[in-house]
């Protein structure tokens, strides 16, 4: 199976998010380069080597990647936008098919749209679709344990907590812990944005 590139774009109220382009290359690189401070902390490297804010060639290149990966059905990459303007990237990876069928969801946002529910609108859109249409039965996210803005996305969805995943992911110099989260197919009944806009009504 693999991860359709026509997906149409998801979207509730000023939210929505769509297919990530070539062409969104210059105002990601304009958010990671504005936002270093912000995101530097929670990006995986490669032990031995120290973070840096991708060149625009690097972006594009890493787009690409992403987007042959949605080809090849192990991937599916997004961007999230506010009001029709691009504030972040969401990617669904580590797709596997078979007896499986799971992936794992990441994102950032810049900073200045943090806390506007941007992001857990834009992880429930991609949940619901890749769990009711996508062809997944399991989406999982695994946090930094002292990363209380990830830990409050999972917490309004209503993710299931399945653990510690101890030295796990190679971040900011050192091996780092993380909590695992997840649901299932069978879990989401109406679907994990009814579980957020219930959540946001209470």
């Amino acid at each position: 199976m693999s991860f359709s590139l026509t997906t149409p774009v998801l979207s509730y109220g000023a939210v929505s998010v769509r297919i990530i382009r070539v062409s969104d290359a210059r105002k990601l690189h304009e958010l990671l380069k504005n936002n270093r401070v912000w995101l530097e902390r929670w990006e995986a490297s490669l032990p031995g080597y120290y973070t840096q804010a991708p060149t625009l060639k690097q972006l594009r290149s890493s787009i690409r990647s992403l987007l042959k990966g949605a080809r090849n059905g192990t991937g599916a990459p997004f961007v999230m936008l506010f009001q029709d303007e691009v504030v972040g990237q969401l990617s669904v990876s580590d797709i596997a098919w078979g007896a499986i069928q799971s992936g794992q969801i990441g994102y950032w946002i810049a900073e200045g749209h943090s806390g506007k529910n941007i992001t857990p609108t834009a992880v429930a859109l991609v949940t619901d679709h890749m769990l009711k249409k996508g062809g997944l039965h399991r989406i999982e996210i695994c946090l930094r344990p002292e990363n209380n803005a990830s830990r409050r996305v999972v917490e309004k969805l209503r993710f299931r907590y399945e653990g510690r995943r101890e030295r796990y992911i190679f971040i900011d110099g050192d091996w780092r812990d993380h909590d695992c989260y997840a649901v299932t197919s069978e879990e989401i009944g109406a679907g994990v944005l009814e579980r957020l806009k219930q959540g946001i009504l209470r």
